[in-house]
């Protein structure tokens, strides 16, 4: 690869008439610098990625050595504009992750605890159909043991096109929510298993309210969102558009009818559990000061990396463990790396940050992807590339 300054230097020999043929043979068999090197590494990984048919890639890696970025794809079909790494996008449940910081920080205050049921804070909210809120602890909603049905299970406004079509602009309070949920019987006796379900945040920001008098909007921007300034990074109400330059998600919901942009959408409808936007370069500032110690006090970043194991991810995430928000995933070159994944209709948010804080690499990709895993395998050898990379160095 020929560098400005191998180009520089070539310009120059030619203005004062000196042969050529020794300096550009140089310049071109010239071995690529290490940060060249990475940075190569990681396109190559955005680009197969994009390849498995997503519509958008953007990526961003940040360490000591330094910060990386590729893009591939397009941020709207309808306008071809590439897609960029400063683009904001919907982050789906790595919102998680913010929700469980403010929880851990009102535990390290002494004004919430752990062991505190949901029957404490939310009298009869949780009840019915085998359902028992006093037998459900904050910490099991944090780790997803409550047992409680995960209601997008049972959620016409995102299982189809024609379900999201109809639902899309609708406000859907806490409540409604886990009153899906309580629809149904448990999933399992609360602290016996481990299984994800959207429900438990959605009463983990319920919490939050009860705890301090203001939404779990309000204090994830007071306690987190203002203080490490992350300005591309919101948490909305009811605001269904994403604020300035965004990329565009789009999806079939599981081929039930033509692809569509699901870019606007009522946010209400994943609430604490995934109603918030960012970019990459906000959540690698927010995954590193969070596991660098700058947000929580150690005795609660203790209790958010206590994992149990979650053997329903292995699929994808083979080994993989969750804590409170937080998932513990091992790496090929050994150890593990901190992250939680994002689903929505037409967006994945992918992350990961060594124990340290000190490496963290964040993807989001646009579109359905591959309809197997050959996608979501794509996005984790990305990561584990990037994090097993500066391990070697």
């Amino acid at each position: 690869m020929m560098t400005i300054r191998h180009l520089t230097a070539v310009a120059a020999l030619a203005a004062l008439g000196l042969g050529l043929a020794t300096p550009v043979a140089s310049a071109t068999k010239a071995r690529p610098t290490p940060t060249e090197s990475r940075r190569s590494t990681l396109q190559k990984s955005v680009d197969a990625i994009q390849k498995t048919g997503t519509v958008a890639v953007v990526a961003q890696s940040t360490g000591p050595d330094g910060r990386r970025y590729a893009t591939a794809g397009v941020s709207d079909t309808s306008t071809g504009r590439a897609a960029r790494a400063t683009d904001r996008f919907r982050i789906a449940s790595s919102t998680k992750t913010f929700v469980s910081t403010v929880m851990l920080q009102l535990v390290g205050e002494g004004r919430v605890s752990l062991d505190d049921t949901v029957e404490h804070w939310l009298p009869g909210m949780v009840d019915g159909n085998g359902n028992d809120g006093d037998a459900i602890t904050v910490r099991q909603l944090l780790n997803h043991t409550s047992g409680l049905f995960n209601y997008t299970a049972d959620f016409p406004a995102i299982a189809t096109v024609d379900g999201f079509e109809a639902d899309r602009y609708t406000t859907w309070s806490p409540e409604q929510l886990v009153g899906i949920a309580m629809r149904h019987q448990p999933d399992f006796a609360p602290g016996t298993q481990w299984e994800y379900s959207n429900t438990n945040y959605i009463l983990a920001g319920m919490i939050i309210k009860k705890a301090t008098g203001h939404t779990w909007q309000q204090e994830v921007t007071r306690r987190v969102i203002r203080p490490l300034g992350l300005h591309d990074t919101s948490a909305p109400d009811t605001s269904a558009r994403i604020p300035g330059q965004h990329l565009h998600g789009y999806s079939d919901f599981g081929d039930s009818g033509p692809t569509i942009d699901v870019t606007d959408l009522n946010p209400t409808a994943a609430g604490s559990a995934g109603a918030m936007i960012s970019t990459t370069g906000d959540l690698t500032r927010f995954f590193s000061a969070l596991l660098g110690g700058k947000l929580l006090r150690p005795a609660q970043l203790a209790e958010m990396k206590t994992t149990v194991r979650a053997e329903s991810l292995d699929p994808v995430w083979p080994g993989a463990r969750y804590g409170l928000g937080l998932m513990e995933i091992p790496l090929t070159c050994g150890g593990v790396y901190y992250s939680h994944a994002g689903d929505l209709m037409g967006y994945t948010t992918r992350d990961g940050v060594t124990a340290d804080g000190r490496h963290t690499v964040v993807l989001e990709a646009t579109g359905d992807g591959a309809p197997d895993l050959s996608t979501e395998l794509a996005q984790n050898a990305l990561i584990d590339t990037e994090l097993c990379g500066a391990t070697k160095k």
